[in-house]
């Protein structure tokens, strides 16, 4: 890319400040105020696991916001660890380009979602954000900072990174792959009546490649919406789900939409997909006064956390002689010819819905990423499902959650770890490559000033 004298400076000066930024965290890192873990201090989180309070030590990286560099030519981007998908589809648009996969809530963070996991309705040719990740910055439990890429000396840790959730390290700046993007989206809600008839279609359209994007929402057994996004340059007209609208209520009320590119990639968060309903603000008058700025994924999550924090769901189930609920928050992952089978246990048994689902296949074929490896050569449906569930009398604490799991391994699945796990300790490291695992830590948190994966994900620590 060249670069003119303005842009240039302008560059000198980001970099100038990434630099120092860099330098006072891990002048942080190295203060030694305690043997207690190390945990990361920010303003957001989409994460659902209860966390134990503690007074450790905790690392500020609020301020590694910044986009460093969007290349037009190269289709890369230059970005810190922080940078919400927001941020960063707002840097990359007007250059006609996105991200590869752009998780659905504005507020999740690259570094955060390489770390974890992503996936969207592009992930079924894309596969989840680290594989469109060329290289890391990477600053280690042990303080070093080290460059990892798929063919140097840190290779292992690059491909080892996603699913370790921090506790190997913290990525200060990822450079990413961009593709190209056309205006609108069309959009085509198709109905199916059956799981099976539902998951084989799904199927063909994936391997066939028709669309540019894929996923869909079921409502019940019998009431199934495959939806299909194409680019386009053209619509006729547009939608906007921002602010009065509701996007999931169009899918059973419309066969064929469109929406700016934008709006597409951001349909999910003003709703955080259904899961405004339970705080009451799909009701028209009460979108109207709260208006677009308040309708957000971030300001429902903090009104939640505050609500769990105090038990408030809790006082007024019991002031009303109501059973428990258990809160159900997963994703998982299911090779294709199984999705009909997990979607008949789960309608038999969860009574959630609706319930999204998502194709992804692994984009790189020869690539392996031991903790949460997937079958490269098998096409997985993703069913995101999250609301709280009656308990059961004599039910064991996180009994759905328990049977859900059981169901998933039993099934060739995998289960993310945002949320609660309950896993005994050999089963989780046997599901998530306990060795591997180990190893890494020994090599770049060797004083353990990190949390254990297990301990973090599972005992919420």
């Amino acid at each position: 890319m060249v670069l003119d004298n303005r842009e240039q400076s302008s560059s000198a000066t980001t970099d100038a400040g990434h630099h120092a930024r860099v330098a006072a965290l891990r002048r942080r890192l190295a203060e030694p105020d305690t043997d207690a873990p190390v945990r990361l201090a920010k303003p957001t989180s989409n994460l659902f696991r209860p966390r134990t309070p503690t007074s450790g030590p905790r690392l500020d990286v609020s301020d590694f916001t910044h986009v460093l560099d969007v290349d037009p030519v190269a289709r890369t981007a230059d970005v810190e660890g922080m940078v919400t998908y927001e941020r960063l589809v707002d840097a990359t648009l007007p250059y006609g380009l996105m991200p590869l996969v752009v998780p659905q809530l504005k507020t999740i963070t690259l570094g955060g979602a390489v770390t974890g996991l992503g996936i969207e309705s592009s992930s079924f040719r894309n596969g989840m954000p680290h594989e469109s990740v060329l290289e890391m910055d990477i600053l280690t439990g042990d303080g070093d900072i080290v460059t990892a890429r798929p063919d140097n000396e840190h290779a292992e840790l690059f491909f080892g990174f996603p699913n370790s959730y921090g506790t190997l390290g913290y990525a200060l700046r990822l450079r990413i792959e961009l593709e190209p993007v056309r205006p609108y989206v069309r959009l085509r809600h198709v109905r199916h009546s059956t799981a099976e008839g539902y998951v084989a279609e799904l199927d063909r359209v994936c391997r066939e490649g028709t669309a540019d994007f894929v996923d869909g929402t079921v409502f019940s057994p019998h009431e199934m919406y495959l939806t299909l996004g194409t680019f386009t340059d053209e619509a006729p007209t547009t939608s906007d789900y921002t602010w009065l609208d509701v996007y999931y209520h169009s899918i059973r009320t419309r066969d064929l939409d469109y929406l700016h590119t934008r709006d597409y990639l951001w349909r999910w968060d003003t709703d955080w997909f259904w899961c405004s309903r339970a705080l009451g603000v799909q009701h028209r008058p009460v979108r109207w006064l709260l208006g677009p700025r308040l309708l957000r994924s971030d300001v429902y999550h903090r009104v939640v956390s505050f609500v769990r924090a105090h038990g408030l769901l809790d006082r007024v189930d019991r002031a009303l002689g109501r059973l428990p609920r258990e809160s159900v928050v997963q994703d998982v992952e299911i090779p294709v010819d199984r999705a009909a089978e997990f979607l008949d246990f789960f309608h038999r048994e969860i009574p959630i819905s609706p319930v999204w689902i998502c194709p992804v296949r692994q984009r790189h074929p020869d690539r392996q990423w031991p903790l949460y490896e997937l079958d490269p050569g098998t096409l997985y449906v993703n069913f995101g499902f999250w609301a709280t569930v009656p308990t059961r009398p004599g039910d064991p604490p996180g009994a759905h959650n328990r049977l859900i799991e059981d169901t998933v391994t039993a099934l060739g699945g995998r289960k993310s770890l945002y949320s609660e796990s309950f896993y005994d300790e050999p089963t989780f490291w046997r599901l998530y490559n306990g060795p591997v695992y180990e190893r890494l830590k020994r090599r770049y948190d060797p004083r353990r000033r990190l949390l254990n994966l297990y301990d973090k994900c599972v005992r919420a620590a």
